[in-house]
């Protein structure tokens, strides 16, 4: 075996939520392209119609499953789903999360500060219990990928919505203390710390607020943002066994900017 045979997924096969556009998207083609199947979730069925004909185009079989994964009742049915329809799950990236609300502190509502850290917390916990709770159950071992941000670690500057740093910084410390449990099993649980990236969503933002896009990139090392394919390439190696002897890791991937 090379070691680029270490990083194929060969009949393997991976859940992504939110994985019919941006980040998510770019993810699950990776590991499509890796050689792993793929089950989707979204909200929106075009873009996963969409999306899983980009992975059907690989090679690879995908599926669908249309649903808000930020509700926690629906979250916990669709992971118990795919669960029995769809497994076993190999691979899970908690992907969905998302600012949404920028509003102050001291402005934003309790509903949806709750429903913002179920977007961003409550969804990962869900769906790491019950697909990864999956995975043990098995003994084979499996990967958890969740994706938290470095807003986990660093606060946004000029911006409100401080339900996204507390709930990202959640997902950190969840990630490594459920890898502590599980890694007795074989079941790794790696998280992936992102700064900015180029998504759609994001892209708005640059057109809307120039000023926040340019004052993050030139505060960056690298003096530019991420691509979505850049994340391609970091969440192949952790759902692989080129990673086998990591677990319970923050792996921050900003072009540098957290350095400063």
């Amino acid at each position: 075996m090379t070691v680029l045979d270490r990083f194929r997924l060969d009949g393997k096969r991976a859940f992504i939520t939110g994985g019919s556009r941006g980040l998510g998207l770019a993810m699950a083609t990776a590991l499509a392209e890796a050689g792993a199947d793929i089950v989707l979730a979204g909200r929106d069925q075009a873009s996963l119609q969409a999306a899983a004909s980009t992975i059907r185009a690989l090679g690879r079989e995908a599926w669908t499953i249309e649903a808000d994964m930020a509700d926690p009742a629906t979250c916990e049915a669709t992971a118990e789903r795919v669960t029995a329809e769809h497994g076993p799950i190999d691979i899970l990236v908690n992907n969905i999360g998302g600012r949404r609300d920028p509003r102050p502190t001291t402005e934003l509502p309790l509903a949806a500060w709750q429903n913002l850290v179920d977007l961003n917390l409550t969804s990962c916990f869900l769906c790491t219990k019950i697909i990864g709770g999956a995975m043990l159950g098995r003994g084979q071992g499996g990967r958890v990928i969740n994706i938290s941000s470095i807003n986990a670690m660093v606060a946004g500057r000029d911006i409100g919505g401080r339900h996204y740093e507390t709930a990202k910084a959640a997902v950190l410390q969840f990630s490594r203390a459920t890898a502590a449990d599980w890694a007795p099993h074989g079941v790794t649980v790696n998280a992936i710390c992102p700064g900015l990236f180029m998504t759609e969503a994001n892209a708005r933002w640059s057109r809307e607020k120039p000023e926040v896009i340019d004052g993050i990139v030139a505060r960056t090392p690298m003096a530019t943002t991420g691509q979505p394919e850049d994340l391609g390439a970091l969440v192949v190696y952790l759902a692989s066994d080129a990673s086998r002897f990591m677990t319970g890791a923050a792996l921050v991937i900003d072009g540098g900017y957290t350095l400063w």
